[in-house]
């Protein structure tokens, strides 16, 4: 949380005071939070869709380009298979209509029949001559088959019926997979049937030859599901397939299925013509999506990157627009409070100065009456040896002046308020303002020492400022001192036309952390005195305005220097 909080942005835990209609043009944090959320939109909206798309395009297409090279896979071993039973069908066909009946009777010449047909075109395990009662009555192969009677058997019915059969895979008399080619014909009048058995072994290798990708397997099933060639992962030659036998199609066809693992897999299929064979080609759908899926992880791994970067941009953008908006409303409200503050100390000058006016009308007649009282008692023989009378009129008398002398202050310093430039004299100006301290500076025993250069010419400046200065940085530090304290005023010449004013305090100085946040906005180091912590900073607005600078120096428990320097020659500034 540490780590997270050094990237919280300023305004997070800022609370809104404001209150109305527009209270929610105040509430930072919803605004920076929408602000994220529009640029997320607008950034990550059109990229996320664009991804979206792209991935159902391109799996699309990726899974099309299987189903398509699989189907012409299937094609092609399917033309191959069908020749390989064609041809043969159609060597045993050209034997019948080539050889006379007395010839292929013979057994000799019947056993030179196969070695025959092995040498030109081969795939022959054994050749069976068989009457229509289903007895072998010539046979040449490795097996003990004479005299065989194959009237109970399913392909012997079949072949008689049709004239022509290729039967499934089937184990027979021999107990051994095997398939025949069997076809009727008439000889002499007599019907019989020519058997062949396939060799297993040239017929499976067809099927091994072919490659298909994703963990393929090529294989022949009948239409109950029984596979009639071997398999890599689907069973031996006998064994019922798991994965559901597809449907009848006279053409190639490619289907995805689920097998009872939840393997998925892509199955091409076609059904061999005037055979009971399906054949089918198998293929893991994951590993045929492999090398696209491997891409797809390239590429959204950028696009995570590249999403990450934005987010990171979109959260500083909009941290930095809130925090723009959040700073100009603080430098709104401070202004207002500065505005506030000058406007609230102009109505006290105006407000002292119409006291002053109005306290110096009955002060004049007060001063006018004790000096008619005094005349009276001078002149006259019988109160003139009463000096304790004389005294208490000079007391009065000493009085309605020093009042005059205030209120001629206070009408002088509101008369200042307003901008106006005009020459003074820096001594009287610090003289005025150290008046408005004589009484509280005699009840706390503070001293003070002013000295000015006597060399410091008269000057123009804004009086009104230079007061308004003068008077925060005294009373700052009457502030800070304890009663008995020491005040020094200075004011010497400086190069260039300046001259240089100090204010030192012997009081309880600033600690070093605090020096540079002394002039910001509601800092105030008087936390028992009810500081607002504006007057520095109202008087280091000042200071630029009168076009000049300030220094301080401040040592804890020892005292503060504040340093001011000041032109002779003032520039008017807006």
């Amino acid at each position: 949380m540490g780590f997270l909080n050094q990237f919280k942005p300023i305004f997070w835990d800022h609370q809104s005071t404001k209150s109305g209609p527009f209270k929610s043009l105040f509430d930072f944090r919803s605004l920076w939070r929408k602000r994220v959320i529009l640029l997320v939109a607008v950034a990550l909206g059109p990229l996320i869709s664009l991804a979206i798309f792209d991935h159902m395009v391109t799996r699309y297409d990726a899974e099309q380009e299987i189903h398509l090279r699989t189907a012409r896979l299937v094609s092609n071993s399917r033309r191959t298979v069908s020749f390989f039973l064609d041809k043969r069908k159609s060597a045993l066909d050209f034997v019948l209509k080539h050889h006379p009946f007395e010839i292929l009777i013979d057994q000799e010449h019947f056993k030179v029949l196969l070695t025959d047909l092995n040498a030109t075109i081969g795939g022959f395990t054994d050749l069976g001559l068989i009457t229509t009662a289903g007895d072998q009555f010539r046979y040449s192969g490795p097996y003990d088959l004479m005299d065989q009677n194959y009237a109970g058997e399913a392909w012997f019915q079949e072949v008689l019926e049709k004239g022509i059969y290729i039967s499934n895979v089937f184990r027979g008399f021999r107990d051994t997979p095997h398939l025949v080619i069997a076809i009727k014909y008439q000889l002499d009048g007599n019907d019989y049937v020519f058997r062949a058995t396939v060799d297993t072994e040239r017929f499976n290798q067809l099927l091994s030859e072919v490659t298909p990708g994703g963990n393929g397997d090529v294989f022949l099933i009948n239409s109950q599901g029984v596979l009639q060639t071997p398999t890599r992962s689907h069973g031996k030659v006998m064994d019922t397939i798991e994965l559901p036998i597809p449907e009848y199609s006279e053409h190639t066809r490619v289907i995805e299925v689920v097998d009872k693992t939840g393997e998925r897999f892509i199955v091409g299929y076609a059904y061999l013509k005037d055979t009971p064979f399906i054949l089918m080609i198998t293929e893991q759908k994951s590993v045929l999506m492999a090398p696209w899926l491997k891409t797809r992880i390239v590429i959204i791994t950028f696009l995570a990157i590249g999403m990450f970067g934005i987010l990171l941009v979109i959260y500083f953008v909009a941290t930095h627009l809130v925090t723009q908006i959040f700073t100009a409303d603080l430098r709104r409200s401070q202004t207002l409070r500065e505005v506030e503050h000058t406007s609230r100390l102009a109505s006290i000058g105006r407000l002292s100065a119409g006291v002053a006016h109005e306290i110096n009308n009955p002060l004049a007649i007060i001063n006018e009456k004790a000096g008619l009282l005094k005349d009276l008692i001078t002149y006259r023989e019988e109160y003139k040896k009463d000096q304790k009378l004389i005294v208490h009129l000079d007391s009065i008398l000493a009085s309605v002046e020093r009042c005059g002398s205030i209120t001629k202050r206070l009408l002088g310093f509101a008369r200042h308020l307003d901008v106006t430039i005009q020459k003074i004299n820096l001594r009287a100006v610090i003289e005025d303002v150290l008046g408005f301290l004589t009484k509280e500076a005699e009840y706390r025993s503070i001293t003070v020492d002013l000295r000015v250069d006597e060399t410091i010419p008269d000057f123009e400046t804004d009086r009104g400022k230079l007061q308004q200065i003068l008077l925060n940085l005294i009373n700052n530090a009457f502030a800070a001192m304890q009663d008995g304290g020491t005040l020094d005023v200075r004011a010497r010449p400086a190069d260039s036309d300046m001259i240089k004013i100090s204010v030192t305090d012997d009081g309880s100085g600033i600690p070093e952390a605090d020096l540079k946040k002394i002039y910001e906005p509601f800092f105030s180091t008087k936390t028992t005195k009810g500081g607002t912590g504006l007057g520095l900073s109202i008087t280091y607005g000042l200071i630029q305005e009168l076009g000049a600078t300030v220094e301080v120096e401040s040592e804890v428990g020892v005292g503060t220097q504040f340093l001011i320097t000041l032109p002779l020659h003032h520039t008017r500034k807006e």
